[in-house]
């Protein structure tokens, strides 16, 4: 792995851990963190009042980057991953979505609640 490429992925694992961080302190029940599937992976699966958020978490280095991090594509691949297992963490009569929460320094977390509509 290129030395870049290792620095983006820290930089993914330290977004990952600072949105479920975040998700706890919003109420959430953070029930996981990078769940791989053969479809894809699933960066945070979190708990709130009978509903599950498959969330998939983006950080950039700064904000103006933010706009780009997320496209129809990477949420189709979370949207696959989440039919594989997502009945593993939902019970039966909760509600399911997939959101996204955009990171960057010196800026609040940007939580975008159903994210993914097929």
């Amino acid at each position: 792995m290129s030395a870049k490429r290792e620095i983006a992925e820290r930089k993914g694992r330290e977004g990952e851990a600072q949105a479920a961080q975040w998700l706890a302190v919003q109420g959430w029940e953070v029930l996981a963190q990078r769940v791989k599937t053969p479809l894809g992976e699933i960066d945070l699966i979190a708990r709130k009042q009978g509903l599950v958020a498959f969330i998939e978490v983006k950080w950039r280095k700064n904000a103006a980057a933010l706009g780009q991090a997320i496209d129809e594509r990477r949420l189709a691949r979370v949207a696959a991953a989440v039919e594989a297992v997502g009945h593993e963490y939902a019970q039966p009569g909760e509600d399911m979505r997939i959101d996204v929460i955009l990171l960057a320094p010196g800026t609040r977390p940007r939580h975008i609640e159903n994210a993914w509509m097929p």
